[in-house]
This record gives C-alpha cells, sequence and structure tokens, in this order.
C-alpha cells in the first residue's frame, strides 16, 4: 500500500521559513517524478515544484527563487523548504508521486500522478 504522508507545515510571519516533508512507503516514490501542490480555498489546485527522478527541479514562477524542492532516495523521502513566505503562499500543501520518469516535463499537472497525501496546512499572515 502506498502511502505519502507530509509534516512541517503550521503558521508564520510574513517573511518566515517553513519546511515541508513528505514521507513515501510502499514504493520507491523518490524514484519516480515528484511535486508540491498547493491548494488555496475557492482555487484550484497548483504546481509549486517537481523534482525529475534525476533530479532536475521545475518551479512556478510563484515561487522561483524562494522554495527549494529535494529528495532523500535513503530514506524516500520529499522535501520543500520555503523561504521569504509570504501570505498569498497559504494554502494547503499537497505531496505527489507516480510512475513516470525521467525529465517529467508534464510536472504540474494534477493528472501526472498516481497518489497523493493528505494535505498540510500552511498559513502565513501579514
Amino acid at each position: 500500500q502506498v502511502q505519502l504522508v507530509e509534516s512541517g507545515g503550521g503558521s508564520v510571519l510574513a517573511g518566515g521559513t517553513l519546511r515541508l516533508s513528505c514521507a513515501a512507503s510502499g514504493y520507491p516514490a523518490t524514484s519516480y517524478c515528484m511535486a508540491w501542490f498547493r491548494q488555496a480555498p475557492g482555487q484550484e489546485r497548483e504546481g509549486v515544484a517537481g523534482i525529475a527522478s534525476g533530479g532536475r527541479e521545475s518551479y512556478s514562477w510563484s515561487v522561483k527563487g524562494r522554495f527549494t524542492i529535494s529528495k532523500d532516495n535513503a530514506t524516500n523521502t520529499l522535501f520543500l523548504q520555503m523561504n521569504n513566505l509570504k501570505p498569498e503562499d497559504t494554502a494547503m500543501y499537497y505531496c505527489a508521486a507516480g510512475d513516470h520518469y525521467g525529465y517529467c516535463d508534464d510536472w504540474s499537472g494534477t493528472d501526472y500522478y498516481r497518489f497523493w497525501g493528505q494535505g498540510i496546512q500552511v498559513t502565513v499572515s501579514s
């Protein structure tokens, strides 16, 4: 049974930092394309950052330069380091994984992934 479990969310002031983790189990998720998505109330789920099986990173324009995605293959864990957080970053954040291997060019599409975490709340106040 595949599970993705997020942790590390919370509430911070604008300009603060948080680090999200996503522990995967049931298959070697970090060997495939993985990503972080977020969804604010009333909005569609959007791709925030993706990482290819070989480690290539991709970011949405709204977080580039502030967020860093990384992974640890030894522990099958995905990370999202979030710096200089803004109130507009407030959302539920989701870890996503699937069975695509390679450059992961379609990383920001929700249909690209088979498995999802339960989500974790990030709240940034001004």
